[in-house]
């Protein structure tokens, strides 16, 4: 077992408390949004040894799979994330065209699709996946969204989609839910409010979670969680964001079919131990309440476990982990801590 040391990302939109809170250290007025367990070129973190530290990947390979902490304070962009297929083509194409992979325009990093899992730690607002039309037709009929309405009715939903984005600046309806009104403050006239309208608004509870495969439309809104996800960094984004926004291409790559409601409820495994039922086999999640004395034995190359509350003995709220092949971990004491692996 080796404990090791995340990599803070200071993006604008992330909470200045949160993330400072969960590592016991001193608050510096920066944003703090994300923090980083695992190789990724973006963030890769480091082993503590007896002599200092090394990389992740010396001790353990390079990794398939990204632990994150998010604390956002601010709206995400609103965002998707393509297949394997478009991320080795458009990271081909992008090569070919001589785009450096640090550009800000650079949109495929890597040729890797990008499913994810977010857990919330705390309460966490999103918008995530398009609601059955039916049901959005009368919501707009409801609050008088007329032309948002007639169009989704006429158009279909992907068209609409593409009314939003591509035309404008929009007037906006003036009956918005709270969330929706905080996004038109914040970005007046702009069709990615429209888009939201289309989308289901969740807000969960912690303990529970989203699944975001390939082509489902999100932004996250506010709240604090763990991620868990492929090893890549590839976002198509398409509104709400000073980064950078290709419209068409999230147009070809997000996907247009209603969903259900989106939300990830835990499946119980055994007494403390829950699972997350996802759609992929790059990676899985089980969390784990500690009540007393455990010992987790990795069964996969390599496993992270990350405690988010409490006391564990061998590692406390705020600490990470590797654990290799058939190694082991002895947990005691009252704590909550995520083990964590990738499969592909």
């Amino acid at each position: 077992m080796h404990l090791l040391r995340g990599v803070v990302q200071h993006y604008d939109w992330g909470d200045q408390q949160f993330i400072p809170n969960f590592l016991a250290t001193e608050a510096d007025a920066r944003p703090w949004a994300e923090l980083w367990f695992g190789t990724h070129r973006g963030g890769p973190s480091l082993v503590k040894t007896p002599n200092g530290s090394e990389s992740l990947a010396q001790i353990a390979g390079d990794l398939s799979f990204l632990v994150k902490i998010i604390s956002a304070d601010k709206p995400l962009s609103l965002q998707t994330h393509p297949t394997d297929e478009q991320a080795a083509s458009g990271f081909q194409q992008e090569n070919e065209i001589g785009i450096s992979l640090d550009a800000p325009q650079r949109i495929y990093r890597d040729a890797s699709a990008k499913p994810e899992l977010l857990i919330a730690l705390t309460s966490f607002e999103a918008i995530c996946g398009f609601r059955p039309i039916e049901e959005t037709l009368e919501i707009c009929k409801r609050f008088g969204w007329t032309q948002l309405g007639e169009h989704l009715d006429s158009d279909g939903l992907a068209e609409c989609v593409r009314w939003a984005l591509t035309t404008g600046p929009h007037q906006l309806p003036a009956q918005l839910p709270a969330w929706a009104g905080r996004l038109a403050t914040m970005y007046p006239g702009n069709g990615g409010v429209l888009v939201a309208l289309l989308m289901h608004h969740v807000r969960l509870a912690p303990g529970q979670a989203l699944f975001l495969g390939a082509g489902n439309a999100h932004a996250y809104l506010n709240g604090s969680g763990v991620e868990v996800m492929s090893s890549s960094d590839n976002v198509v984004r398409a509104a709400f964001t000073k980064k950078y926004v290709s419209v068409d291409e999230f147009l070809a790559v997000a996907r247009f079919e209603p969903i259900p409601s989106p939300v990830v409820d835990a499946s119980l495994l055994s007494p403390g131990r829950f699972t997350y039922p996802v759609s992929t086999s790059r990676f899985g999640v089980e969390r784990i309440e500690v009540a007393g004395e455990l010992t987790i034995k990795s069964t996969h190359q390599a496993e992270i476990l990350v405690c988010t509350a409490g006391d564990a003995s061998t590692i406390r709220r705020g600490q990470a982990c590797v654990l290799r092949s058939n190694e082991s971990v002895q947990l005691s004491g009252t704590a909550t801590v995520f083990r964590t692996w990738g499969t592909h």
